[in-house]
Order: structure tokens, then sequence, then C-alpha cells
């Protein structure tokens, strides 16, 4: 745990080897990549935390501001918590908070991997209407329904990125968080709708990135990932056969090796610019 002076905020680590931080999405904390961490098998220095409001993590926003920058507040100071260089990898909307940091460059990064972010302002920078009405459309009817009084709102949501019956199949104990969680998820999607980006925004990424998005994903969070990766200079693009949006669940081998293919290539790059400048050829 970190004493930060804003807030507490949920820190762990765990391996040796080049430092990733894996930031969480909404209605979830650290231990939702713990398949990922497993699956790579101690290669790696993996440090987790949680978005603010979720686990141990306090909640920093003031009322009538849910800009993004309180979340990647809280992000720099784990990475500073870390120390060294490090990758940062965020799922979710926790791929958006990554994406904030990395553009707000307080802090170097080796690296950056976005897991399906719902980088919607992109979408209407862009003009592509049909798509930013999926998203609106689905917050605008969860937020009505839990106005409302359906205490279980968020499966609207949670369906939308995993498809129908994604909510209900999950285990009592994870729906029972999601739902008590959904006020702070209602702050989450004004931060994300709150957070203009566009091309000029995207082509300040100056770090190595990688966007993953699921084969099976919602058609609306497809296309904004791949945008994400036609706009950030030099980005790779994987689509995750069969996988839908909670695929560090589903498909943690995959991530895995995506992720460390990754994290090699940005090693192997800055290793070789270090011996540039250090020759004295």
């Amino acid at each position: 745990m970190i004493e930060d002076p804003a807030g507490r905020i949920d820190y762990d680590e765990t391996g040796d080897g080049p430092t990733i931080i894996f930031v969480p999405g909404s209605c979830s904390t650290g231990a939702a990549w713990r398949p990922v961490i497993a699956a790579l098998n101690g290669g790696f220095r993996c440090v987790t935390t949680s978005l603010l409001g979720y686990g141990g993590t306090a909640e920093r926003r003031p009322a009538r501001d849910a800009s993004i920058a309180h979340e990647a507040g809280a992000v720099e100071a784990v990475i500073r918590r870390a120390g060294g260089r490090v990758h940062l990898v965020g799922h979710s909307f926790g791929g958006l908070v990554a994406l904030a940091v990395a553009l707000r460059g307080n802090i170097p990064l080796e690296s950056l991997t976005i897991a399906e972010a719902p980088a919607v302002e992109l979408l209407r920078e862009l003009g592509e209407h049909e798509h930013y009405r999926a998203f609106q459309d689905m917050s605008d009817a969860y937020f009505a329904a839990f106005r409302g009084g359906n205490d279980e709102a968020i499966s609207m949501m949670i369906d939308f990125y995993g498809g129908a019956g994604t909510f209900a199949s999950w285990p009592p104990k994870v729906r029972a968080y999601a739902a008590k969680t959904t006020p702070v998820n209602i702050l989450d999607w004004a931060s994300a709708f709150g957070f203009p980006l566009s091309p000029a925004t995207l082509a300040a990424v100056k770090v190595p990135a990688l966007i993953l998005r699921g084969g099976a994903s919602h058609p609306a969070m497809q296309r904004v990932n791949e945008l994400l990766s036609v706009h950030i200079g030099g980005a790779s693009l994987v689509t995750v056969p069969g996988a839908a949006h909670f695929m560090i669940s589903t498909h943690p081998d995959y991530i895995a090796h995506a992720i460390a293919h990754h994290v090699a290539r940005a090693e192997q790059s800055e290793a070789a610019t270090r011996r540039t400048e250090i020759s004295p050829y």
C-alpha cells in the first residue's frame, strides 16, 4: 500500500526481471491480472495496483471533477514507488489511464500496452458516429437504469463488453462487487467521456506501444482500438482470436505472450540505444 497525500493506493509486486506495472479496469483490483502474471512464469517483476475507488485505493476525484488526471496521478505514484525503468500495461479503463500517463509525460516509460481501452472521444473526434453512439447509448441506458433503482444495472455495461450473458456467468461474489462499485464506474465513464483525444494528441506518444483487442469484442471496441494503433506512431495492433473484452481472464496465456514479446523488443531497443550513446565511434 502507498500512503499518498491524496489517498491510499494499492501496491503489490512479485518476481524479478524487467518491471511491468499492470493497471486493471473498472470494477476490479490488481488481482484481475493474476492469470496473466502466472502465465509470465516469474520472468518479470510484476507490480499491480487498483484504480481509484476500487480495492484499497481511495477515491480522490472531487465532486464535479472526474478528470482522468486524478487516475493518472495515482498510477504515476505507483511508478515512482516501483522505481527504475518500467513497462506500463493497462486493461479497459485502466488502458485509458495508462494512455493518459504516457501523454502527460511526467514519468518516462519503456513501453506501453493497452488492452481494449474505451477511448470514446477519439471516435467522436474522427466522426465515427455509429460506434460513438454505441458507447453513448449503452452508458445512457445503464445510468438511467441505475438511477431507477436497478441494483444490477451494471450488467448492461458488462454484457456490452463481453457479450450477452457475461454478467450472469460471473461468480456471485464478482457480480456483487461490480454492483457495489457501480457509482465508481459511473465516475469512470465521466472520466472517459471527458478525456479529449485526437490524432494530433496521440502523435505525442513516443514509446513503443502495443494495442490488444478481442476478435469477438463489440465492433465499437474493436474499431476504437484499431484507431489507437493507427494514430500512435509505430504502434502494433494484435487481435486476440476468439477473445472478447475480458481477455485477461479468458486468454491469459495469449495476453502474457504478447506482453512478454513486446517488452522484450522494447528492452532490446533500449539496450541498443544505450550502446549507441556510449560508443566513441
